[in-house]
């Protein structure tokens, strides 16, 4: 793989012991172009501008789909990338979604190992810190009307990221707007699904909520997920979080709690929830954990949720809660702390 390194490196201008996330990325990128039906080689480059013209089709119809994933510096020094093959399996889902070009296991996990060893002294060492890792392709064919394209840039960016701690959030149940509905993108990681959601979400935030809980788009009966993450609910002892469809993202960490969660002897429930019994299970005090589930966060608790107007609130987790204990098993797993009975995890080759 080519590979040109940095004159300038900036790792000396990163405060490693105050990571924002997204804030910080690494001194080098992954760039490949797929043109005449192919896939070109992949090349390691500084990071930096890209010369682009403004009439790729991307910008004015929205084939562009990205992953997001985490590296972790493992107790004995290794590094770990996190379920890369469940990753790409999402990210080929999406893009064919998309009608774009997937990708090989050669050119995304080798490209992320590469890249990762080039970079692998951004890689944090301290607690709860790891390795964003942001695959993402768009379509950069130059031509103005509706078609589907037949150029694509492939990229990966890398960012080291802190310990994700957010206040538990305030949610608003969704009965007007819709993120996306069954057979439509919601399952894809497509830009537009992000770009869509947040005119409604900034209506919500104006109400004094962080996010919105989302209903399906076609009778607001059911919920879907959070704005960022999927969603579960502890209701009478048992781990309930809606089914998947086309209108719900396929979590990699959604994937791993509901795992971790049969092994730990939890009963689970994936299933269709109507907002309905949600708001009874509040009344009738059945709720003890509610929280979210995605990549940065890991595990998210949410403190309240507004059903028609009313708030009902979720007692904060403790140190026992399942929450808790689950996000801190998956702590431990990626780090080889504790074994790994799922083969999740890959460790580069450095």
């Amino acid at each position: 793989m080519k590979t040109t390194l940095t004159t300038q490196s900036r790792l000396s201008q990163v405060d490693f012991n105050n990571l924002e996330f997204g804030k910080n990325i690494s001194d080098h990128m992954l760039v490949a172009v797929y043109e005449n039906g192919k896939w070109g080689e992949p090349e390691i480059m500084p990071f930096g501008d890209l010369s682009l013209s403004p009439a790729m089709l991307s910008l004015h119809y929205g084939q562009s789909v990205f992953e997001g994933m985490k590296a972790f510096r493992m107790a004995n020094g290794n590094i770990n990338i996190f379920r890369p093959q469940r990753h790409l399996d999402r990210f080929n889902r999406s893009l064919d979604r998309m009608c774009m070009p997937g990708l090989s296991m050669e050119l995304f996990l080798g490209g992320l190992e590469e890249l990762i060893r080039v970079d692998r002294q951004w890689v944090p060492g301290n607690d709860g810190a790891s390795l964003y890792l942001r695959p993402f392709s768009f379509a950069s064919e130059s031509r103005l009307g509706v078609n589907i394209s037949k150029k694509y840039h492939f990229i990966i960016l890398t960012s080291p990221a802190g310990l994700y701690q957010p206040k538990p959030y305030r949610l608003k149940v969704e009965t007007n707007y819709a993120r996306t509905v069954e057979g439509g993108t919601g399952f894809a990681k497509c830009s537009g699904n992000y770009g869509g959601a947040y005119y409604p979400t900034r209506m919500a935030v104006e109400e004094g909520y962080d996010q919105i809980l989302w209903t399906d788009g076609k009778e607001h009966e059911y919920v879907d997920e959070v704005g960022m993450m999927n969603v579960m609910f502890m209701i009478d002892g048992v781990l309930v979080t809606p089914q998947l469809n086309t209108a719900i993202l396929d979590g990699i960490t959604r994937d791993s709690i509901l795992t971790l969660a049969g092994d730990m002897g939890m009963k689970v429930e994936e299933r269709k929830i109507k907002v309905s019994e949600l708001e009874a299970a509040f009344k009738a005090g059945k709720i003890s954990e509610a929280f979210g589930t995605g990549t940065a966060a890991v595990v998210a608790p949410i403190a309240t949720i507004n059903i028609g107007g009313t708030d009902y609130t979720v007692q904060e987790p403790g140190p026992d809660s399942f929450q808790i204990s689950v996000k801190n098993l998956l702590k431990e797993i990626r780090l080889g702390l504790k074994p790994d009975n799922h083969n999740w995890n890959y460790i580069a080759k450095l």
